[in-house]
């Protein structure tokens, strides 16, 4: 009898924590990741815009 108590509170830590680790996934998933990129994307945008108006586009000096 003392097993199947003590059993069941390991099970629904068990099932607590996989709740805690899905939502921590979605959240990196579908949240903070997809943030990173953009703000990646866009600081590498940014920056070769920069360095076009201060040194010009790429290509052949002009004549």
């Amino acid at each position: 009898m003392s097993q199947l108590s003590s059993s069941q509170p390991a099970s629904q830590e068990r099932r607590a924590k996989r709740r805690v680790e899905l939502i921590a996934f979605f959240v990196l998933a579908f949240g903070i990741w997809p943030l990173v990129a953009v703000g990646v994307v866009g600081g590498y945008g940014f920056l070769v815009w920069m360095f076009q108006i201060i040194y010009g586009p790429p290509g052949p000096p002009g004549q």
